[in-house]
């Protein structure tokens, strides 16, 4: 098989343009379409899609998502010569992909790529590509001249690793989030706090990503979307049938979806209201004083756990009834901490540890948004023995 000379690129968004640009400055005949219409600086196109693969020996998509993929080659499927060859950089679910591949035969590569416009330009892409040797041994220069390239066995594959790789950067996004929201809490100043954290496991995030977090000047061109990252979570978790805590957290991320994902690392920590009702619960176990508990739950709520080996259900009352309006004799000793708290609109999600003397309850809180304020539904806890109970108990 002959090397591509000519390509056809599809779908000219960030990416599409990086590539096109970057295939076109290499020396390869490249003609571009979008759908948007949107013209590139670097290449020529032309605004029907079958008069860009007509003469291609290679089409390659750079689309957002499956259904895209799907439709974009059924308009073209007339004008694709048999011995044309598709190569798809496009973020898909493994289905879609596996789905391509068999519809399309021996002349489908479905070649995911790891890393942002700035790799693209500078051919420093990570390439995973799954196709049949002679196919991808005719296509090697054209990823090579993109970046690296890492042979899949198959399409699916290939697919789920991109989403796995994507997954543990919204991992990352979510850490930088917490830390900076600390050292915000810490009064740390945000170029310090990022000197600091540039010199640990999130440095290469960081380093990357600086421009957008101090508001550089330049820094207003996303390189990898909010919205495109929650898109890509969305499919993990329903190809993997997991949930995922990323997928939910960067999809509720209050900012542009056409920001940068670095701007879901700088959304400030949750309204205070959100907190107040849990802070209400702390100060309940802190006194004894169960007026605390109804100001932070619904009068409908129930507590939830096991207590001596049976399930119990408290109702809200039966619940205050516990507590005698005086602190528990161990009280100085004692500690609690909200751990978790994911908003999702009216609703929201809390985690919490308590440590009582020998024992430690994780409290898992639902709560909603009530006349413009915002109560504990329900919670349902966790019984355990501290580390130190159980050092005691031996």
């Amino acid at each position: 098989m002959t090397t591509p000379h000519t390509i056809a690129v599809l779908g000219l968004g960030r990416m599409g343009d990086a590539i096109a640009t970057r295939l076109a400055a290499q020396g390869w005949d490249v003609v571009g379409w979008t759908r948007s219409g949107r013209t590139s600086g670097a290449v020529r196109t032309t605004g029907v899609p079958n008069d860009a693969v007509a003469k291609a020996d290679l089409v390659l998509l750079a689309l957002f998502d499956g259904p895209a993929c799907r439709q974009v080659l059924d308009d073209v499927r007339d004008s694709l010569r048999a011995d044309t060859v598709v190569l798809n950089t496009s973020t898909i679910a493994p289905a879609e992909a596996s789905q391509l591949a068999r519809r399309l035969g021996p002349t489908y590569v479905h070649a995911p790529v790891l890393g942002s416009v700035p790799a693209a330009a500078g051919g420093a892409l990570q390439i995973l590509a799954a196709a049949e040797q002679d196919t991808l041994d005719r296509v090697r220069p054209v990823l090579e001249t993109l970046g690296t390239v890492r042979r899949v066995d198959d399409a699916s594959t290939a697919a789920a690793l991109k989403l796995i790789a994507n997954n543990s950067l919204a991992g990352a996004v979510l850490a930088l989030r917490d830390s900076l929201r600390q050292a915000d809490a810490l009064g740390l100043p945000r170029a310090q706090a990022l000197d600091v954290l540039e010199l640990g496991p999130l440095g290469g995030l960081v380093a990357r990503k600086r421009p957008f977090l101090t508001g550089q000047a330049g820094a207003d061109t996303a390189e990898f979307t909010i919205g495109a990252l929650a898109k890509d979570m969305a499919l993990l978790a329903a190809a993997s049938d997991t949930p995922l805590r990323s997928a939910a957290n960067v999809a509720d991320t209050p900012a542009d979806p056409e920001a940068d994902i670095a701007v879901a690392a700088m959304v400030p920590a949750v309204d205070d209201a959100v907190l107040e009702p849990l802070r209400a619960y702390i100060r309940g176990h802190a006194t004894g004083d169960p007026a605390h508990f109804r100001d932070a739950f619904l009068p409908t709520a129930h507590i939830e756990g096991i207590r001596d080996g049976a399930f119990v259900s408290w109702p809200l009352e039966e619940y205050c009834a516990l507590f005698h309006g005086r602190p528990a004799p161990d009280e100085p000793t004692r500690s609690r901490r909200v751990d978790a708290i994911d908003v999702h609109g009216t609703v929201a999600t809390a985690t919490m540890t308590l440590s009582h003397g020998a024992d430690t309850f994780t409290d898992v809180f639902l709560l909603v948004r009530v006349d413009d304020g915002w109560r504990i539904a329900n919670k349902a806890y966790h019984r355990g023995v501290s580390a130190a109970g159980a050092a005691r108990s031996r």
